[in-house]
């Protein structure tokens, strides 16, 4: 394992609010928005690290999972998570190392998703493994891996191998089976298909989650006049080509 500490790479702090730019961006900024849930419950794509730097930028713990030569560039698995519900995956390739985990750290804030825990057994204590049984698999290329999370009772630990077991750290699962098939020494697609499982951990609500949810209008539509007033367009100026005289 490679910290990603150990290129020299630091958090960004909060004062990145300034550089915030998109709608989302502005909302949270200003305070509008208070929470990733409220994000989370409208589905609004996340297009600036700084939105999540903003709301967990003090416990985000990040962590190099492997780093690996391609042709003439450096490729980095990188994963990231507050061990308290939020975890992300990213990946980037680049000529040199500290570029290629500084970009992957910026892609796992924007791929961030929240974790759903429940209870095997008993609803004693705070939740600590998944809620179901869940599977992940590598989706896009070849890849044929395939791990599947099955919940274990309490105080039965992470059953699974090194990197599964560090991402479900992150994702504060505390007990875990786990179930993988396919070509798993492939770190990277075993890294992706167990993210992907854990992403899937809010397609199936519990009956304990059937709750009422008043439905209320979109941050964007709420605020449209905020938007409106501290939206800063860039004029292009246009330079037309002098007239050339025929005779």
């Amino acid at each position: 394992m490679f910290k990603a500490e150990a290129a020299g790479l630091t958090e960004v702090k909060l004062k990145t609010r300034s550089v915030l730019v998109t709608k989302l961006g502005r909302l949270v900024k200003d305070m509008k928005i208070k929470s990733l849930e409220e994000i989370y419950l409208f589905s609004l794509p996340i297009k600036e690290s700084e939105n999540t730097d903003v709301f967990l930028g003090a416990s985000l713990q990040d962590e190099a999972l492997k780093i690996m030569p391609v042709q003439t560039r450096f490729k980095a698995f990188v994963a990231i998570g507050d061990y308290n519900g939020h975890v992300g995956l990213g990946v980037k390739c680049s000529k040199e190392v500290a570029t290629a985990i500084r970009g992957a750290i910026t892609l796992a804030k924007l791929s961030i998703v929240p974790v759903q825990r429940g209870y095997w057994g008993n609803k004693i204590g705070k939740p600590h493994t998944v809620p179901c049984k869940v599977t992940g698999k590598v989706t896009g290329r070849c890849g044929s891996v395939l791990v599947r999370l099955i919940p274990a009772p309490r105080g039965t630990g992470i059953v699974s191998a090194p990197v599964p077991k560090k991402i479900l750290m992150m994702a504060s699962i505390d007990d875990c089976y786990t179930s993988a098939r396919g070509c798993t020494a492939t770190l990277g697609n075993s890294a992706k298909a167990t993210f992907d499982a854990i992403s899937k951990t809010y397609s199936y609500l519990t009956p304990d989650h059937w709750k009422e949810t008043v439905l209320t209008k979109s941050p964007y539509q709420e605020f449209t006049d905020h938007l409106v007033k501290t939206h800063t367009g860039v004029s292009v100026q246009r330079t037309q080509a002098p007239a050339v005289a025929t005779t």
